[in-house]
C-alpha cells in the first residue's frame, strides 16, 4: 500500500492526500456539486480523484476499520463504520434531515433524470408542522447554524444567502441524504418523535 502511494508523482500524491482528508472530514464526497455562480452542477474533482485511487484509499481506511463505499448510481463515495464518529446534532438538525429525506423521495419518484432535488425552508417547516414535529419556530441563529452544519456534510447547498434566511430560501438536497437515512428509517424516526416528549435530545450522523 505504501509503495503504491510512493510511486505516484508528487502532484498526484498531494491530490490523493486532499481527497482522503476531505472524505474523512466530510464523511461524503459527491460526484457533482451545485455552483451558485454558474447555476449549474459542476464535477467534483475530489470525487474522481478518490474513485481513481479507490482500492488504495479503501486499504488505507481499512487500517482504522473504516469501510469506504462507492455508490456510482447516485454519485456518492462515503465512509462508514464504528470508528466514524458522527457529530452531535441538535434536535432541529435531526428533524431537518428527516424532512429533507421525505422531500427528496417525493421528488425523485416523479423524475428519472436527476439525483438532486430542490426545496425551500417554507416547505420544510410546512411538513414539520404536518407531522407535528416542530412546536415553535427556530430562531435565525438556530437556522443558520443548522444550515451551515448540513452544508458542511454535503447534505444540502443553500441557494440563497444564509444571513437572509426566510420561508422563500431555497436549498438543493444532495443524494447523500439517501446514505444517511433509508425511507423506512425516516418513518420510524418520525413516529418516535411524534410519540416522544419535546426534550432536545441529541443524535449523531
Amino acid at each position: 500500500m505504501i509503495n503504491y502511494y510512493e510511486e505516484l508523482p508528487p502532484e498526484e500524491q498531494r491530490k490523493v492526500t486532499e481527497s482522503v482528508q476531505s472524505l474523512y472530514r466530510q464523511t461524503f464526497l459527491l460526484e457533482r456539486l451545485y455552483d451558485k455562480k454558474t447555476k449549474r452542477y459542476q464535477i467534483n474533482r475530489e470525487y474522481y480523484q478518490c474513485s481513481k485511487h479507490l482500492e488504495f484509499i479503501r486499504a488505507y481506511f481499512a487500517i482504522m476499520d473504516i469501510e469506504v463505499v462507492e455508490n456510482s448510481q447516485i454519485g456518492v463515495i462515503y465512509i462508514r463504520g464504528e470508528q466514524v464518529l458522527g457529530e452531535k446534532l441538535s434536535k432541529l438538525a435531526t428533524l431537518y434531515i428527516l424532512i429533507l429525506k421525505l422531500i427528496y423521495d417525493e421528488q425523485m419518484s416523479t423524475v428519472s433524470t436527476s439525483v438532486n432535488a430542490v426545496t425551500s425552508l417554507g416547505e420544510i417547516h410546512e411538513k414539520l408542522g404536518t407531522y407535528r414535529l416542530l412546536k415553535k419556530q427556530p430562531s435565525a441563529t438556530e437556522l443558520r447554524r443548522t444550515m451551515t452544519l448540513l452544508k458542511r456534510y454535503q447534505l444540502i447547498e443553500p441557494l440563497d444567502i444564509l444571513e437572509e434566511l426566510d420561508g422563500q430560501s431555497r436549498l438543493v438536497i444532495y443524494p447523500t441524504v439517501n446514505v444517511v437515512l433509508m425511507g423506512d428509517d425516516v418513518r420510524a424516526l418520525i413516529e418516535t418523535y411524534t410519540e416522544g416528549d419535546e426534550e432536545d435530545d441529541e443524535s449523531e450522523v
